[in-house]
């Protein structure tokens, strides 16, 4: 016995070692100051400090501080202050040790963003609702003095989540649903691509693990046609650009399995109709930096000799970089194999800032006086937008978090002022937000704008490259009904607090936006829901006036084992809520929520409110799992269209009734110019049987889409 404990310790230290190796040589061949002596003095410091203690994966837990230096260290391309401050990020918070302690060993820095990173620690979230907001608003100021903060917290939640196998469901539904609902967006916002890609991709695999095992399948099955597809599409363009003597690299990107699961829930199409899963990525070594931008529009010249573009589908991110520094020029080409293919042209340093965001372009000076470089401009815009909300904070935290959650657009639009000025502006912006954004008085005394000379109201939706000019009045104010033509985070917080001065409430609004969101055509909140999630909030705030307010702190009730998954059962079925947010059936991938009531209500993993549920109240989420034995019943809506004929309808009917003997309950068909229209509500069983009936009536000749209406 004490011969295996032996062996095991000195394979720990050699487990351990190896790690730590790997850290330091990554650093030396890194462009940094080399200050070893500084990261050894850190590693021995923590390894000490956590010396014993195991994680729940049975490793030694000094390999998860390791693990995230390493990640700050190579994926986003720190220096030795913030690989430090990376090894000693658990320190403070899981031993006796205190920042006082870090401050003397390691200096003010270090020990600043240490004590940054214990205070936002356990995730973002704590246990109730103010301390979530609290929280979340500790992390938007320390990352507001030192953005490392909020780098080495993205690494240490990525690196959480690549080893998330050892916890038990709930837990994994609680961290990928705030990884997916705050992270991602955060790493995306910073500029780091390749983290968001994998921290949504991550969040996928835990949530919904037969639907990535299954896309993970057919892109292994697809990928000898995509290889042979992509060295017949790149060869005349290799020639060409070695005719350019440029000194070149082209790369196979292929879509992660998110993006493409995200894309065929949206378009409701399969795996089999996305025609954009390849794309290819040119990077060249420009002869100067003066030549940069000649040089890539160069390029673009020579490619469209040989293929022909997708006139909407070019995006010159290069004269006009994102707010987060992202520089490429997007263009889609037509192979001539009839398939589309967007290419990627980047220079070296375009696509360093591309996957490594600004962050690998911050020096930062040791000591006291520690200063950025001009690149950061954006981002402070956008740390400035977030103080302003901090300094009229919602009350409540859903609100709040919604309010952040705005600020992490993915998309955005250039907008030019009368002066001609580009500002960027998140994609669904109205004319409101752009006078919010400009300045409060102009918003507060908005009338109207022009936008391209041409009058339109307040609620008008700007498009990118549009001129806009505000129009004041000193007699106009603020309304509540301005909170429905606002998107923008700054716009919707100015909004609010200063109806809260004047003593003015929004929730008249919401009710009565709610009444007219359900007066809406079917069409029209199939659009809507592709907005994601903020068509919710009325559901949420409805659900908190139902509940009694929220408990100081919510201890979750001994009935419930977290560690164990619910079931859903013909006998048990009636014991559970299931909202109209998200109409699960029996095989949907679904998770339980404990309400205040300390009722379970049933949402779909991928359900909008749930994944505010999973970021706001993490400590509530339960694993359920499906047990029907095709006794029930439940609702379902399919939606179809394809082109009209005569008899289409009944031969429509005649499947479902005759053939499949399902239970219509509405049928819905409408016909324009040649093209149908028709939305059908069935009763099934579970998903087993929506399949069956979605392939049989594939077969109906004529019937060209038919989805599931989510």
């Amino acid at each position: 016995m004490e011969e295996d404990m032996i062996q095991r310790e000195a394979n720990d230290e050699k487990l351990i070692n190896d790690a730590f190796q790997r850290l330091l040589t990554d650093y030396l061949n890194s462009r940094h100051r080399k200050k070893v002596d500084l990261i050894n003095k850190a590693f021995n410091f923590a390894k000490q400090a956590h010396k014993g203690v195991r994680r729940l994966s049975g490793e030694p837990y000094i390999m998860h501080p390791i693990s995230v230096a390493q990640i700050v260290c190579s994926e986003i391309g720190l220096g030795s202050t913030s690989i430090c401050a990376a090894l000693l990020h658990d320190v403070v918070e899981d031993t006796d040790y205190t920042v006082e302690d870090i401050e003397n060993m390691f200096g003010p820095k270090i020990a600043q963003i240490v004590d940054g990173l214990t205070k936002i620690s356990g995730g973002i979230f704590g246990m109730q609702a103010s301390a979530q907001a609290e929280n979340f608003k500790k992390l938007l100021l320390t990352m507001s003095e030192d953005i490392r903060v909020i780098l080495i917290k993205i690494a240490d939640r990525l690196h959480n989540m690549r080893t998330l196998d050892s916890q038990p469901a709930n837990k994994q539904y609680k961290i990928a649903g705030e990884t997916q609902y705050l992270y991602a967006p955060m790493a995306h916002r910073l500029g780091l691509y390749k983290i968001k890609s994998e921290l949504e991709n991550l969040s996928f695999r835990f949530e919904h693990p037969e639907e990535y095992n299954n896309i993970v399948k057919k892109l292994e099955a697809t990928q000898r046609s995509r290889h042979e597809l992509f060295d017949l599409f790149t060869a005349p363009i290799e020639a060409r650009l070695k005719a350019m003597g440029l000194k070149y690299e082209i790369k196979e990107r292929v879509k992660t399995p998110y993006s493409i699961w995200s894309k065929m829930q949206n378009k409701n199409v399969t795996f089999e109709e996305i025609y954009d899963i390849l794309a290819v990525r040119i990077i060249y070594t420009p002869t100067s930096r003066d030549m940069e931008i000649k040089e890539c529009f160069n390029i673009y010249v020579e490619l469209s000799q040989i293929y022909k573009s997708h006139p909407d589908r070019m995006r010159d991110w290069v004269n006009h970089p994102k707010a987060n520094g992202y520089q490429a020029l997007h263009v889609t080409l037509m192979s001539q194999q009839g398939h589309w293919i967007e290419v990627q042209i980047r220079s070296t340093r375009m696509d360093e800032i591309a996957e490594q965001g600004f962050a690998a372009h911050w020096k930062y000076k040791e000591g006291e006086n520690a200063e950025y470089s001009e690149d950061e401009n954006e981002l402070n815009e956008w740390l400035r937008t977030i103080k302003e909300i901090l300094d009229d904070p919602q009350p409540d935290a859903m609100d709040f978090l919604d309010a952040i959650k705005l600020n992490l657009f993915s998309s955005e639009i250039f907008v030019f002022t009368p002066k001609g000025e580009i500002k960027t502006m998140p994609t669904g912006c109205t004319a409101l937000d752009f006078a919010f954004s400009i300045h409060t008085f102009l918003g507060t005394h908005c009338i109207g704008a022009k936008v391209n000379h041409k009058l339109v109201p307040i609620s008008h939706k700007l498009q990118s490259g549009d001129q806009v000019e505000i129009l004041t009045s000193k007699s106009i104010h603020v309304e509540p009904s301005w909170i429905n033509f606002v998107s923008t985070a700054k716009a919707k917080a100015k909004i609010q607090a200063i109806l809260r001065r004047n003593g003015l409430d929004t929730q008249k609004d919401d009710e009565k936006e709610k009444e007219v969101k359900g007066q809406q055509s079917e069409k029209s909140k199939k659009s809507e829901s592709e907005g994601g999630w903020r068509k919710f909030v009325p559901f949420v705030k409805a659900k908190k006036k139902e509940e009694a307010p929220e408990p100081e702190l919510f201890i979750v009730p001994e009935k419930f084992n977290k560690k164990k998954p619910i079931f859903i059962t013909e006998e048990t079925i009636s014991q559970y809520i299931f909202p109209d947010c998200c109409h699960p059936i029996p095989g949907d991938d679904v998770l339980g929520y404990i309400t205040t009531k300390n009722q379970i209500e049933i949402h779909k993993r991928a359900c909008p409110t749930a994944n505010r549920l999973k970021a706001s109240y993490g400590n509530r989420i339960l694993d359920a799992k499906w047990d029907m034995k095709k006794q029930h019943f439940f609702d379902v809506s399919l939606r179809m269209g394809g082109i009209d004929r005569r008899g289409l309808v009944n031969e429509v009917t005649r499947v479902l009734s005759n053939q499949l003997n399902v239970d219509i309950r509405k049928i819905m068909f409408t016909t324009a110019d040649g093209i149908f229209d028709g939305i059908i509500d069935l009763r099934v069983h579970d998903c087993e049987d929506l399949t069956q009936i979605i392939d049989s009536l594939k077969k109906v000749e004529n019937l060209q889409e038919i989805s599931r209406i989510k």
